[in-house]
């Protein structure tokens, strides 16, 4: 299939990667043109780690041009980027032609949904809870792959287009998905919000102060102890609703192939296998920049929703709002954009399941 990736950050590089090395046919955009420049020229794009590959990749010259010759559209870059791309893209995507998001953060379907359907345009939007791997760009036509997840939640809005979502990303990256309950089920999946707040509150310093650091190493049993915490305010929004989703836990040992135990046992074992990766060091991360905004934002609108108040998300948003001398939570522009914020807790799950 023809892939176009609107993204070309690490995540999106990985996919390509993993696309072309599966028999598919990739294309990255880059929204402003600057991170795929030498891959335009021809330059081959090389992978490492957990996947170990040199391929071509198609460089498109605009968003009109990435969505007209696709088969499937991907949307895999941070999520302060994803209204812009999904405006860019909305008015060229058809009928028909299934975009993923990956991954899915502060009810972006629901945006994209609610550009669609003002051109009555139908298409199956495929919702993952997390990114397929986890990696870092090594330069402008280079990845390195830490690792490459076993299992990935995956719903589809509207609900009933669930099977071809699940058969579209079965076929495109192999019997890893795990279907979920529709898009709220997903909304409550992404663990990374939780878990950098976690990470990047308690070691901020490390951070502030350019240090390399084992992010993995650092999880130490206070840290872990206040991830599974976080984790309790999410799993109780998910019983509310009568979802089932995977444990902070769970995801630990499903995503970096390590034994059940606790979240800072877990990640000390990742540490001993050299898969622990390092931390942020600048504190102008994605761990605190979009995950703020757009990962722990969200879980407390569900937690006021829902009548369960995500108190620890909620400070965590102060309390780095403090350290950071602004309002990070103004830097979300999907929910304003949606409005969805007094709506009940049931016609809230409705919305997420048929879009606008």
């Amino acid at each position: 299939m023809r892939v176009s990736i609107l993204g070309a950050g690490a995540i999106a590089y990985g996919l390509a990667t993993y696309l072309a090395e599966s028999g598919h046919s990739p294309t990255l955009w880059s929204p402003s043109g600057q991170r795929t420049r030498a891959l335009a020229t021809g330059e081959l794009l090389k992978a490492t780690g957990d996947i170990e590959a040199t391929v071509p990749v198609r460089i498109a010259k605009d968003c009109k041009d990435a969505v007209a010759n696709a088969d499937v559209v991907v949307i895999a870059l941070p999520a302060y980027g994803h209204k812009m791309v999904m405006d860019a893209a909305a008015p060229h995507l058809i009928d028909g032609i299934p975009v993923i998001i990956s991954s899915h953060s502060s009810f972006a379907a629901l945006y994209l949904s609610k550009l669609l359907a003002e051109r009555k345009v139908r298409l199956p939007i495929v919702v993952w809870g997390t990114t397929l791997l986890t990696g870092r760009q090594q330069g402008p036509t280079e990845i390195h792959v830490t690792t490459v997840r076993q299992r990935l939640d995956v719903a589809t809005v509207p609900f009933r287009s669930q099977e071809e979502g699940y058969g579209l990303c079965k076929a495109l990256f192999g019997d890893r998905f795990v279907k979920r309950d529709g898009m709220l089920a997903i909304a409550l999946s992404n663990l990374n919000p939780q878990n950098h707040l976690g990470i990047a509150l308690l070691n901020l310093t490390r951070m502030e102060k350019a240090e390399r650091w084992s992010q993995g190493g650092n999880v130490t049993p206070a840290v872990g102890r206040f991830i599974e915490a976080l984790d309790a305010e999410r799993l109780a929004i998910a019983a509310h609703f009568g979802i089932a989703v995977r444990t902070v836990k769970e995801h630990f040992s499903l995503s970096f192939h390590v034994p059940m135990g606790t979240v800072s046992e877990m990640n000390q074992e990742m540490d001993r296998q050299g898969r622990g990766g390092f931390g942020p060091t600048t504190i102008e991360s994605r761990y605190i920049l979009e995950d703020v905004p757009f990962g722990l934002l969200p879980t407390v609108l569900l937690g006021k929703t829902t009548g369960n108040p995500a108190t620890l998300h909620q400070s965590g948003i102060s309390i780095l709002s403090a350290a950071y001398g602004r309002d990070l939570k103004a830097d979300n522009d999907i929910l304003p954009a949606l409005g969805i914020d007094g709506l009940s807790d049931v016609d809230l799950a409705d919305l997420s399941r048929e879009g606008f």
